[in-house]
């Protein structure tokens, strides 16, 4: 498990149009321009884009292979990329039913991405906060959300967090009654008995059942999020990731890490349809350099000392106005 936390990394972010994708393959080439053995993973099972940012036009093969037609681990569909070092595992939109897996192929590819040999493997997981969504982004020890200075981004940010949070904990209460019905309480859209956070959530816990609190608050020490401000034009936009750092730690009681954050860079959007070409040949650009500095970051937290924890907590974190808007 040990291993696993420094390797594996999910990258969401809510609705579409944050960059996700964009945002793993560029992270992915980073770590591989230093020697790291990178495998990318398309978890888009509904829109899967990652082959053809990676110039990829017609897989050889897809998860779709290894789920129905007899490929008998993740090994053996893995396809190399224009870039050294990096490859990568396709998604499979085009099977009726793949973007809705069921439990035991979830299970099934769960356990065969723990067994990949390689440095750093990154799920690139799809919009939205459907299950199996949240449940791949749960599954990584590591979790990356992307996000932009946009309103809309802010608050489908936080809500990704939130929904996957009370996922995790849901599951891992789901044999407990009353634990699901304070769960209930917390995630309910009426106002009427509603438990506005969750430190008023492990209170409940804490009445109702002592060992439950303990596992809600291990639950909550073990949760790894780290955020990714991606598409900034202006240096006020930086405040963004505070915001959400400060609304999740004031209702999720969420301690958020910060990667870095990516500038707008005109070359990289004008590149986005030759993508191959910026990968291999692109070098010195506004985008190469953020990801540059990111990608050192992922290295650093997941060094030797094994340590995948968010930056420490935040001291009186400042209270932004436009905060209160997002949703408890």
């Amino acid at each position: 498990m040990d291993e696993l936390k420094k390797k594996m990394w999910a990258i969401g972010g809510g609705k579409g149009g944050v960059g996700k994708s964009v945002v793993t393959i560029m992270i992915g080439k980073s770590l591989a321009r230093q020697g790291k053995k990178v495998i990318l993973v398309d978890a888009d099972l509904g829109g899967s884009n990652l082959h053809t940012l990676a110039g990829i036009r017609y897989p050889q093969h897809t998860l779709d292979d290894f789920l129905n037609k007899g490929k008998q681990s993740l090994e053996d569909i893995i396809i190399d990329t224009p870039v050294e070092n990096l490859r990568l595992i396709c998604g499979a939109d085009d099977i009726l039913g793949v973007a809705n897996p069921k439990y035991t192929q979830k299970t099934k590819i769960f356990n065969h991405l723990s067994r990949l040999e390689a440095d750093y493997i990154l799920l690139d997981l799809g919009a939205g906060v459907s299950y199996t969504t949240m449940d791949f982004f749960l599954y990584a020890p590591n979790k990356i959300v992307v996000l932009t200075p946009q309103a809309t981004s802010i608050q489908n940010s936080y809500g990704f967090i939130k929904s996957s949070f009370y996922r995790g904990l849901s599951r891992l209460c789901s044999k407990n009654t009353e634990s699901k019905e304070l769960i209930n309480r917390a995630t309910s859209i009426s106002k009427e008995d509603k438990i506005e956070s969750v430190e008023k959530l492990k209170e409940a816990f804490r009445m109702s059942d002592e060992e439950e609190e303990v596992r809600l608050t291990q639950y909550m020490k073990d949760i790894n999020i780290h955020l990714i401000l991606n598409m900034v034009r202006k240096p006020k936009e930086r405040e963004v990731t505070q915001i959400v750092k400060t609304v999740a730690q004031n209702y999720l009681s969420l301690n958020l890490g910060t990667l870095g954050t990516v500038e707008y860079d005109k070359l990289l959007s004008m590149s986005i349809n030759n993508m191959t070409k910026y990968l291999t040949e692109q070098r010195d650009s506004i985008a190469s350099h953020c990801f540059y500095d990111i990608a050192n970051c992922i290295m650093k937290i997941t060094s030797d000392s094994g340590n995948a924890s968010p930056s420490s907590p935040m001291q009186a974190p400042p209270v932004y106005p436009e905060a209160n808007a997002l949703p408890g």
